[in-house]
């Protein structure tokens, strides 16, 4: 019976070592003064119910209240890591949240290198700035959308994405702070930053004038600029002082750090003139004009560079399936089978492809150069040919056969080996053609009948 006794007491002295040794483990590593004084009983002694209340030691006078809750540290399997730390602001005013700042970082610095109590203290410090941001950009309520310059900005809901000011040129906290995006030119600004815009939207110049600038890197110098950036007129200069001066190489004007970011954009004028898909720095307005006009057809190649053609083999190739397709697009205008099956919808996202062979985007000029353009337009080719000679009757009764020689099959304009006339769009062989006359045989008789009609009488008749 003794014995057991006394392994019962030996496991009791046992349970309360470890349990004494949980709480120490547990204590805050701010509270440096709690840990030395809880484990001074002797390995027989039982452990007191030490309470969190009674393990705090008392504040001196003038110590901030949020610090007090905070006193001990609970890792158990009951923490959440989710949530925000209990009476961590319990600040009301922002000099309370300053001190705190402080002495977290003081405490910082005490701790030991990449520490699990550094880490926790590290955690505590960020959740103390956003409160004192918090406080200094209150989110009142705004108004959804603001009209400014032009600019239609809404109000965003998203609070995760990390996005940069336009205007500032500092990071956007969405979770604490109210931000606007131009649904126009997707300008991105703080709500405390939306009286503070100067500039104008660029998609109201894309409206009423949507043309590029054609002329390569076309610099002027700092002195006709008054040594002033081109958007902002803060002052600059080339050995940056006040500020750096940075070229844009679209409008080759300078801007200030905070309208030029160095963005990169394929100019142009050296893609038109040059081949030249290489991007370039531009300032924030330009490339948000250049995306904006990235798939506006407004490029008449064959008035700009046309040498172009001469050398871009791509180039002549494209050309002839647009013009292939622009011969096909009478053929599905006049088809029930080819509107129902909305066979133009194809080209939905290049709409002046069927309007016209000469008008292009930059767009369309990327997709050449990357040989997206070619590839896609086979395909399309392809179906709407398909549909036309052999899916629809219709379509085949269409066709044309060849009045110089009258063999051969049916005859379509877009076909590789046939010629068209300018004036009447009679189809014919290519050899069958060349090899009679350059003289359509339809043109002619139409042109002998007006001869007859419009022939004077002769004296027979007047008679």
């Amino acid at each position: 019976m003794r014995g057991g006794a006394a392994a019962v007491r030996w496991d009791a002295m046992e349970y309360d070592e470890k349990l004494a040794r949980f709480r120490q483990a547990h204590l805050n590593p701010f509270n440096k003064q709690s840990g030395p004084r809880q484990h001074e009983q002797g390995p027989g002694e039982e452990a007191p119910d030490i309470t969190p209340e009674e393990a705090l030691p008392e504040l001196p006078p003038g110590e901030p209240e949020f610090r007090c809750p905070e006193r001990v540290m609970d890792l158990g399997l009951s923490e959440d890591h989710f949530s925000r730390p209990v009476g961590l602001f319990l600040a009301s005013d922002v000099q309370q949240l300053r001190q705190a700042i402080e002495e977290c970082k003081q405490v910082i610095l005490e701790l030991p290198e990449q520490s699990e109590k550094q880490k926790d203290a590290v955690v505590r410090l960020i959740h103390l700035r956003l409160k004192l941001q918090e406080l200094k950009d209150p989110n009142e309520d705004e108004p959804n959308i603001r009209v400014l310059l032009e600019h239609r900005f809404y109000k965003e809901k998203s609070k995760s994405v990390k996005q940069t000011c336009d205007k500032c040129n500092t990071i956007i906290w969405g979770l604490i702070q109210t931000w606007y995006t131009c649904t126009g030119c997707y300008y991105r600004c703080h709500s405390k930053c939306l009286n503070l815009i100067s500039k104008p939207c660029v998609s109201s110049k894309v409206s009423h004038q949507a043309e590029y600038e054609l002329n390569i890197c076309p610099e002027t110098g700092l002195d006709s600029q008054d040594y002033r950036c081109a958007e902002c007129r803060a002052p600059i200069s080339l050995r940056g002082v006040p500020s750096e001066a940075r070229q844009c190489d679209y409008t080759g004007q300078y801007y200030c750090s905070h309208c030029h970011w160095n963005d990169l954009a394929v100019i142009p004028a050296r893609v038109v003139h040059n081949w030249d898909f290489e991007p370039r720095k531009v300032s924030r307005c330009s490339m948000r004009y250049l995306a904006l006009m990235v798939s506006r057809p407004v490029l008449r190649l064959r008035e700009i560079n046309p040498l172009l053609f001469n050398y871009v083999e791509e180039l002549v190739e494209i050309r002839k399936l647009r013009q292939d397709i622009l011969l096909m697009k009478p053929y599905f205008i006049t088809c029930r089978e080819a509107m129902e099956a909305r066979l133009l919808l194809q080209l939905q996202d290049r709409q002046h492809f069927v309007e016209n062979d000469e008008m292009y985007s930059v767009q369309d000029l990327l997709d050449v150069h990357a040989g997206r353009l070619g590839c896609s337009l086979t395909e399309i080719h392809t179906l709407f040919a398909k549909h036309i000679k052999l899916d629809c009757e219709r379509c085949q009764a269409k066709g044309f056969v060849c009045e110089l020689c009258r063999e051969g099959d049916v005859l379509f304009p877009f076909d590789s080996h046939t010629s068209v006339c300018t004036d009447c769009s009679a189809v014919f062989h290519r050899d069958c053609y060349y090899d009679n006359s350059t003289t359509c045989p339809k043109c002619a008789r139409l042109s002998l009948r007006k001869q007859s009609l419009f022939q004077e009488p002769g004296p027979d008749v007047e008679a």
